[in-house]
């Protein structure tokens, strides 16, 4: 069944004002009201962030989707009263329940903000509120008033005498965050009582905490300043004098290591990770250091370090490990179909061990397929993938003692993959190895680094037409040839959160670069070249490239339970064949298009630049060797455990004119591609593909199952008027439907 736009709109109008029209507060009872605001005005200071003192408010108004609105407050308001019906309670499941004022709350609200102001040094200020009613919604303003705050004249120290702890001490007095010039406020000396007591904890003084460090001011000897003393007692904020100890220094005792013994792991290991040695002092931060290095093994999935203090000097360690779930499988998807009828199907699937050898080495074995085939006609295109890669927590070829002592211990990778491909112009295999390492530095860095990355790629069963094609035209010609990459890469990674579905804020930046054939073009002398010029060995060209891409994406999460999302990303890359080459390789070229990139075209539909579809390819292949990108997506909360998405990208890939120039034959380098393809100032803004569109996810926790539409707005392909009205948004290869699994980004 076909149904035009023109008869949709009205109905999604009606629907729209139905939604916007409902109230918000038919179902409350009698007396009741619906608080739709509060506002924080601090009188007199203009510079104080209202927005610290909101989390105070014991009464919040509902989550508010766009512009202050939600429509599922709407949605909760169409129901009935009588909740035994389904509808009706399929209605409030779905929608949002009204917040129903309580007054009580907003006298507690002005004492919670009065108490949390002074926390900050703000002493004796005061809060009144104001109540508006309008149509039985309450508006609540809170006017504060900041109270003085007390500047810092003189600081003293007041420490126990005697042993180590008083030279400890003075010797860390220049890293103190409170000092003479600051305000007075209970926050800051919070603060700074946790970081000197984990400074001493990391001296050697075992136990130590916060609560044993005093403060005294006073304000009255020199109006409007404090003189503050900062004191540290032998016993704590909960205890009398009486219970007075002497603050020493602790050595590590006895040390014990003890797992399943059902768990087959070699105990050397175990030792190599342990950093705690009888006899060395005391320190939270090695005892720290050591709890990550066995966690990040992931062999356990417990690790239990329990300190017991023995005598007056020393303190014994026991670590009691837990043994993790050492094998499994899982899975991936991606889905997209366009309306040209193009349907592709990338299933994936992993086997993992994390004690192959039984020392906590990982070995996992990934097959992956790329499926794609139109339904009205006899055309596919069939991929499958097998890769296998082998992680040793240990650095070959490289002194084990550079890491010795690090929290995260690099691991040695391995792997190996190949890649068979049957498409209807021709048919490829791909044979990849590398060695490298990887591991991450101070927690938020994780690197990857390959000195070795090894590649080899055949094609044969050329259809015949497309061989032709080839021929005429040198840059594609040399980016779907034979040829094998000697070469080296990294790959680095910044993330504030590493977890699969991330639930609060954060931002992160990618980096990989890849670099081959400088070292076989040293050798340049003695290889043999080909017809074509190309220095080969046993007949196949290597590849000369240099290859960059950067993604930077930050994600704002905000709303009740951080429920609502805005998640942005731009990336960017080039690549630059030279020496040996006159093109990329294609399996490094770039691509738009897909689930997790423009998600109103298929998976390689886009570009280069403003060229329109390449008939080179009966299933499309548009690549370039430069891209940009952006994409932007709102996430907010449905019902149950699915939510939805509004989201936009734009992006294109482009060939830069040193494709060209290095071509056999200038005259004939365009061939089928337009000269449009090559990114200029003059053509950037026209050759920009954009698109939005609508999105569900199912998140069950473990997996997060999406579901995007996405409708083209700008097309750089069309000749002429390249923008898409919503007329003819759903034409045929105008929109595409996207299944994935995890954000796109």
């Amino acid at each position: 069944m076909h149904m035009s736009v023109k008869s949709v709109f009205p109905a999604v109008f009606a629907a729209a004002v139905l939604l916007v029209s409902c109230s918000t507060t038919r179902l409350l009872e009698d007396g009741q009201y619906r608080l739709a605001k509060n506002n924080v005005k601090v009188v007199n200071d203009n510079h104080f962030n209202a927005n610290e003192i909101s989390p105070y408010i014991k009464q919040r108004p509902g989550n508010s989707v766009i512009f202050g609105w939600n429509p599922f407050m709407n949605v909760y308001n169409w129901s009935g009263r009588d909740t035994s019906r389904f509808m009706n309670k399929t209605l409030r499941k779905i929608g949002e329940a009204p917040v129903v004022y309580e007054p009580d709350l907003v006298e507690e609200s002005a004492d919670n903000i009065k108490n949390h102001l002074e926390y900050l040094g703000y002493y004796n200020s005061s809060v009144d509120s104001r109540v508006s009613v309008k149509k039985r919604r309450i508006t609540v303003d809170y006017f504060v008033t900041l109270g003085k705050r007390f500047r810092i004249r003189k600081l003293d120290y007041s420490v126990p005498s005697g042993g180590t702890f008083a030279e400890d001490f003075y010797r860390d007095t220049s890293n103190v965050t409170v000092k003479v010039g600051d305000y007075l406020s209970e926050a800051a000396l919070e603060a700074e009582s946790a970081r000197s007591a984990e400074h001493m904890r990391n001296q050697g003084y075992y136990g130590f905490s916060k609560s044993y460090y005093f403060f005294e001011a006073d304000t009255l000897i020199h109006p409007g300043s404090a003189d503050l003393e900062m004191s540290v007692r032998e016993y704590t904020r909960n205890e009398s004098p009486s219970n007075a100890r002497p603050l020493s220094r602790y050595n590590i005792g006895n040390v014990s290591i003890s797992y399943p013994r059902t768990l087959k792991f070699n105990e050397k290991v175990l030792r190599h990770m342990n950093t705690l040695v009888p006899g060395e002092p005391y320190s939270e931060d090695i005892i720290q250091r050591t709890y990550d290095r066995f966690s990040s093994l992931k062999t356990f999935s417990g690790v239990n370090m329990e300190m017991t203090r023995r005598d007056s000097n020393l303190v014994d360690c026991s670590i009691n490990l837990s043994q993790a779930s050492l094998m499994g499988f899982k899975t991936g998807l991606e889905a997209s179909s366009n309306s040209s009828g193009l349907i592709g199907v990338s299933p994936q699937l992993s086997f993992y061990n994390r004690n192959i050898f039984h020392g906590g080495e990982w070995l996992s074995l990934n097959f992956m397929g790329n499926f794609q085939f139109k339904t009205s006609e006899n055309i596919r295109s069939n991929e499958f993938g097998v890769s296998s890669t082998l992680s040793i927590p240990r650095l070959l070829l490289l002194p084990d003692r550079w890491f010795s002592h690090s929290r995260n211990i690099p691991r040695t990778e391995i792997k190996f993959s190949y890649n068979y491909q049957d498409r209807p112009e021709y048919f490829r295999n791909i044979l990849s190895a590398s060695f490298g390492y990887s591991g991450v530095f101070r927690r938020l860095l994780s690197y990857q680094i390959y000195p070795l990355q090894l590649s080899g790629v055949h094609l044969y069963n050329l259809d015949p037409d497309f061989y032709e094609r080839l021929a005429n035209n040198p840059f594609m010609r040399n980016a779907y040839q034979n040829h094998f990459d000697w070469g080296s890469g990294f790959m680095l990674l910044y993330s504030t959160n590493t977890d699969l579905t991330p639930k609060s804020s954060y931002h992160y930046a990618r980096l990989q670069f890849d670099v081959a054939g400088n070292v076989l073009s040293a050798f340049n002398g003695i290889i043999k070249r080909n017809s074509d010029g190309t220095h080969s060995i046993w007949g196949t060209p290597y590849s000369q490239y240099v290859r960059v891409e950067l993604q930077i994406g930050k994600t704002w999460t905000f709303g009740a339970n951080d429920a609502f999302g805005l998640a942005t990303r731009i990336l960017g890359g080039i690549g630059h064949a030279y020496g040996n080459s006159t093109a990329l390789p294609f399996e490094k070229q770039f691509y738009s298009g897909g689930a997790s990139s423009l998600r109103g075209w298929p998976a390689r539909g886009v570009g280069p630049g403003l060229s329109e579809l390449d008939n080179t390819f009966i299933i499309p292949s548009q690549t370039g060797n430069i891209k940009l990108e952006t994409n932007v997506e709102f996430r907010f909360p449905l019902f149950w455990k699915l939510a939805a998405a509004i989201f936009a990208d734009a992006g294109n890939v482009w060939l830069t004119q040193i494709n060209f120039d290095n071509a056999d034959d200038e005259d004939n380098a365009y061939g089928k591609i337009s000269p449009d393809a090559i990114l200029t100032m003059h053509n950037f803004g026209k050759s920009i593909a954009a698109d939005w569109g609508m999105g569900v996810r199912l998140n069950l926790g473990f997996i997060l199952l999406r579901l995007d539409y996405g409708l083209q707005f700008h097309d750089p392909a069309i000749q002429g008027n390249k923008w898409i009205g919503p007329d003819r948004w759903f034409k045929r290869g105008n929109n595409a439907l996207q299944f994935g699994v995890g954000y796109p980004f």
